[in-house]
């Protein structure tokens, strides 16, 4: 789910809560310093992409970020991570300091480059993969192209190939409303993007796209992000890797498959993005949050060592609301894999 998504929800459907980006309390520390410049730049063939690895161990923990986010999402809980073993966040395509392609963020082409980029800066597996909404699709479909060297997985929030229609036939339409609304929203950023330098410096377009990062990220990291989001290129990715979503759904469908005795976490939202705040739970919330749940389960089912675990006071960004939930349940699966 995109941050613009969960303003535009926020509309349409009345909710209390925005992207965790914006509406998290002032960061405290600048724990975020070392993400607020490339670590590791490997050709992937004819462009580099950015990793940045830390901690030391036999295996390898990976994360992916949701759509429309770089590797700094994971700001909180890698450097937990990496205290017990290695740890590793990449910027997709075109995002952080990954240059872009010519190509959009499907799931297939994400797990083609990270495959690319792990070989290249000599990263080998074991490794357990985390991944939250999109990126918990791309990290799916990396594991059924390349299963010999996943040995777990943690699914925070992640997406399914068929969770719009589901969630769609849950909230009578409202689903694909807000989608279109969405798509609206992407083409109004790219184009404040793409006049003169960018996104202008405190302007009503850097308010409705952006917002002002360091309020999450803090005071060495915020400004990086609020850089790059101002940028036409990063819109530009974002429009690609939104417009190609039923692509990576379709992408996932055709892999789909149980996961046999593979260590798997899956992680649920404990609060609704959509819920009005200090009001009784709507109907219409409570089908679309139970409908969640369900899709959620049903994704823990595919390994017979899965198991689902709803987490109370994180949304849909549980490494921004809850990152010690995060760190736990990869600490769990790091466990049985060794």
């Amino acid at each position: 789910m995109t941050k613009p998504m969960f303003r535009l929800a926020l509309l349409a459907l009345a909710a209390g809560a925005v992207s965790p980006v914006l509406a998290a309390s002032a960061a405290k520390n600048d724990g975020g310093r070392a993400f607020a410049k490339p670590q590791q730049l490997i050709d992937v063939g004819g462009r580099k992409m950015n990793l940045h690895c830390s901690g030391e161990g036999d295996t390898t923990v990976l994360f992916d970020s949701p759509s429309g986010d770089a590797g700094w999402a994971w700001f909180k809980v890698q450097p937990e991570v990496a205290r017990h073993t290695r740890a590793c966040v990449f910027d997709r395509a075109g995002y952080g300091f990954s240059e872009p392609a010519a190509r959009p963020n499907t799931s297939e082409n994400v797990a083609e480059d990270l495959h690319k980029l792990l070989a290249g800066a000599g990263v080998k597996p074991p490794y357990i993969l985390v991944g939250n909404s999109l990126g918990g699709a791309n990290v799916q479909v990396y594991t059924y192209r390349y299963p010999e060297e996943v040995k777990g997985l943690v699914l925070v929030e992640a997406q399914h190939e068929d969770e719009t229609s589901r969630l769609d036939k849950a909230t009578d339409g409202k689903i694909k409303q807000i989608y279109g609304m969405v798509e609206q929203q992407n083409q109004y950023c790219l184009a404040a993007a793409s006049k003169g330098k960018g996104i202008a410096a405190g302007s009503e377009q850097q308010k409705n796209c952006i917002g002002d990062p360091s309020t999450f990220f803090g005071a060495a990291l915020g400004p990086v992000v609020l850089a790059q989001e101002r940028k036409p290129t990063y819109w530009r990715t974002t429009v690609a890797e939104w417009n190609a979503m039923k692509d990576s759904d379709e992408q996932l469908r055709a892999l789909r498959r149980p996961l046999g005795d593979l260590p798997l976490v899956v992680l649920t939202r404990g609060v609704s993005p959509y819920a009005v705040p200090n009001q009784p739970q709507s109907a219409l919330n409570k089908a679309m949050e139970d409908e969640n749940v369900a899709i959620q389960k049903q994704m823990a089912a595919l390994s017979t060592r899965g198991t689902q675990r709803i987490v109370a006071g994180a949304g849909h960004g549980i490494q921004a609301d809850k990152p010690e939930a995060v760190t736990e349940a990869v600490l769990e699966v790091l466990k049985q894999v060794k």
